[in-house]
């Protein structure tokens, strides 16, 4: 992240950290800055760092900034090219990809509402790689699947009937 962006991202949490409900103006910013710290900041250079017309701050108003956003010196520098501040795995692309994959698969499986919702309840849970291993799990566990089928069953044909409940009624109703 530029250091521009940052101090545009600080405007914002600083706005809704005062109730504001939206970012805090450039000229909010300056003012205030000036009644909390009694340093002066003019908005045009304000503008100037956050546009990167200024890609450096001095000393003295890295510190000023520092001082009213709260947040060490040292963050208010250009974070270096590929930097992530969260960490990043391949797992996680991974998984990204995956959700993908699920979310296409229940478009192309649209006629099949059943399935697309089993896919879609699937990309959306946090951990979708880890149910599918599950699921593997279960399939390769002699008997577990047969056993889980008839346990859930019941669950599955209260589902069916309802449905079918509600074909009857309908078609009574056009009649």
């Amino acid at each position: 992240m530029k250091l521009g962006e940052k101090i545009r991202y600080l405007r914002e949490v600083e706005g809704s950290l005062r109730g504001l409900d939206r970012d805090l103006s450039q000229q909010e910013m300056v003012r205030a800055i000036e009644a909390e710290t009694g340093k002066k900041l003019s908005q045009s250079y304000l503008s100037q760092i956050e546009s990167g017309a200024r890609p450096h701050l001095t000393n003295t108003t890295r510190q000023i900034l520092a001082t009213f956003f709260k947040v060490h010196p040292g963050y208010l520098v250009d974070d270096p090219e590929g930097y992530h501040p969260e960490l990043q795995s391949e797992l996680r692309n991974v998984e990204e990809k995956l959700d993908l994959w699920l979310v296409s698969g229940a478009e192309r499986f649209g006629r099949d509402p059943e399935l697309g919702q089993a896919l879609l309840t699937l990309a959306r849970h946090d951990h979708s790689r880890e149910c599918l291993l599950l699921l593997e799990a279960i399939m390769e566990t002699p008997g577990l699947m047969p056993r889980l089928t008839e346990v859930l069953r019941p669950r599955i044909q209260r589902t069916e009937n309802r449905e079918q409940r509600s074909e009857i009624g309908d078609r009574r109703a056009r009649k």
